[in-house]
């Protein structure tokens, strides 16, 4: 587990800023220290644990990049196309030719070894065959031409894949190309999630007339795993300070995190922070974005805690700022810093200074082919609808007061969000 301090997050700020957040989770969160081997097929989204250095050129050999006729360079035609009789066929797999004679051309095919000698492939569809049978070859074509040299891609002994990659299907494909079968990797982070609040129930049981069915559990677990976290869900835990004080206490020495969501605003009602710090310790962050202000986190046994708000969409963008950039400190990933690519606006917004502010749009193609964010037609925190209808969020950063339509914004992709 990773064991952190109960004051390692305090912060003096009447409020915190997304970047003051994002870099104190980094520079405080210890990654985990535990590894394991895992089948190259199942590493896929998993965090690499050791530098991987190539064991062998990419290409290991020189060979052909397309379908063709090998030739040596001696041979290149200079101001008019020449005739060259065939010498050999060499096929994708199978051995290498002999030695190529001067004044011959072999035929090749694409990811076959080039044969000894030659050093130019001539492409198929550019050469001819004439009444006698030869290979007419064009003048002008490149010393090396449509050849990958051993080594092109990846030299051997080079650092080709780091510790700390968060690996993608790129990222096999690397691996399976040195003829690996297992990597090591970080242990997935463990992570314990519950909903709190009496007005919930969970999907597939009663509910009450005054009660809502929970989706952010589901939509937080969702999110967790698409990150690679094992997750265990707590279900919905009710407001009673002991029993919330109770179910906190049970799980914190099992995980590496804990997720809430709810009950960590100022109401009355509102208990995580009282069970909390019964059984631990809470910073209260009062984070400077919309939506998603109400975000806690504190330390119980050692173990992080963090409570999201309730609303919905508060809950998603929050998670994505604070929950996702703690998961890959305690996977001791490499920075995946998210960012937005500019688009036109296509709708005027206005927001307060010194907070930054997430809105949800739709993209689209204007007539004069530039990419357009429309803004979904509704405001509050609470609409699911707004993330199922948008493509996904546009940032709108701290000393924007006002957008205009045709102004450059920032847009994330709900793709790229996780």
């Amino acid at each position: 587990m990773a064991q952190l301090s109960n004051d390692c997050f305090a912060f003096g700020g009447p409020m915190m800023s997304v970047d003051e957040a994002v870099g104190l989770i980094a520079a405080r969160v210890n990654a985990i220290a535990d590894l394991e081997t895992v089948a190259l097929v199942d590493a896929d989204g998993r965090v690499l644990a050791r530098n991987i250095a190539a064991p062998l050129p990419l290409p290991p050999f020189t060979n052909s990049a397309v379908d063709g006729y090998a030739v040596r360079n001696a041979d290149l035609p200079q101001e008019t196309e020449q005739a060259l009789p065939l010498d050999g066929r060499i096929q994708a797999g199978g051995p290498a030719h002999a030695t190529i004679k001067p004044g011959h051309t072999a035929r090749i095919f694409t990811g076959a070894p080039m044969p000894p000698g030659a050093e130019t492939v001539f492409m198929q569809e550019d050469v001819r065959i004439d009444d006698a049978g030869k290979i007419v070859l064009p003048a002008g074509l490149k010393p090396g031409a449509n050849v990958r040299p051993a080594g092109e891609d990846i030299s051997k002994g080079q650092i080709a894949l780091r510790a700390g990659q968060r690996l993608r299907p790129q990222h096999v494909a690397l691996a399976a190309a040195f003829g690996l079968a297992r990597l090591d990797v970080i242990r997935r982070i463990r992570v314990a999630v519950f909903s709190t609040g009496d007005e919930l129930a969970s999907p597939g049981e009663p509910r009450a007339t005054s009660q809502l069915f929970d989706s952010n559990r589901f939509m937080l677990m969702a999110m967790l795993r698409r990150l690679g976290c094992e997750v265990s869900d707590l279900g919905i835990l009710r407001d009673e300070p002991s029993s919330l004080a109770r179910g906190l206490k049970q799980v914190a020495g099992a995980h590496d995190l804990i997720l809430t969501t709810g009950g960590v605003s100022t109401g009355e009602e509102d208990h995580v922070k009282a069970a909390v710090e019964s059984v631990g310790s809470l910073v209260l962050w009062r984070m400077a974005i919309k939506p998603g202000r109400p975000v806690a986190m504190g330390i119980i046994e050692g173990t992080p805690l963090i409570g999201l708000p309730g609303n919905p969409v508060a809950s998603f963008v929050t998670f994505v700022h604070v929950v996702r950039p703690t998961v890959l400190a305690l996977a001791g990933s490499l920075p995946e810093p998210l960012l937005p690519v500019p688009v036109r606006a296509a709708f005027t917004y206005k927001k307060k200074i010194g907070r930054r502010e997430y809105v949800r749009a739709s993209l689209r193609r204007a007539e004069d082919g530039a990419l357009e964010a429309v803004k979904f037609p509704r405001e509050g925190a609470g609409l699911l609808s707004s993330l199922v209808e948008t493509d996904g969020l546009i940032e709108l950063g701290e000393d924007i007061t006002r957008v205009e339509p045709g102004a450059s914004v920032g847009f994330l992709s709900y793709a790229g969000l996780i």
